[in-house]
């Protein structure tokens, strides 16, 4: 079992800089692969980024290469999801996501074994 806990949201201005956290406790998260997600009102939950814990590669959504870094963090088992030079269209619950499978990747939410419970970014213009 594995908890996962986000925080950082909040209501921003466009152009401004957000930087969300990703808790995980309750199992080592060394060999899994772990996502950012996002959803929008009325919208399906959409793949944002990525990580494989083991080397840090990652992996972006296409809508989110160029302003949003994902990365651990300094906390051991954090992770984070830097966005930049946000935009009213970024407006969405976040939530991190952990895949319990040794082969990576995973862009689907059913990809995905855990998730938190959600962090609301408000970007307003």
């Amino acid at each position: 079992q594995v908890q996962l806990v986000e925080s950082g949201g909040g209501l921003v201005q466009a152009g401004d800089s957000l930087r969300l956290s990703c808790a995980a406790s309750g199992r080592t998260v060394n060999e899994y692969t772990m996502g950012w997600f996002r959803q929008a009102p009325g919208k399906k939950r959409e793949f944002v980024a990525r990580i494989r814990w083991s080397d840090s590669r990652s992996d972006y959504a296409h809508t989110a290469k160029g302003r949003f870094t994902i990365s651990k963090g300094n906390a051991k088992n954090t992770m984070c999801l830097q966005i930049d030079s946000l935009k009213p269209e970024d407006t969405a619950v976040y939530y991190c996501a952990i895949r319990t499978s040794l082969h990576y990747g995973g862009s689907e939410p059913g990809d995905f074994n855990y998730w938190g419970q959600g962090t609301q970014v408000t970007v307003s213009s």
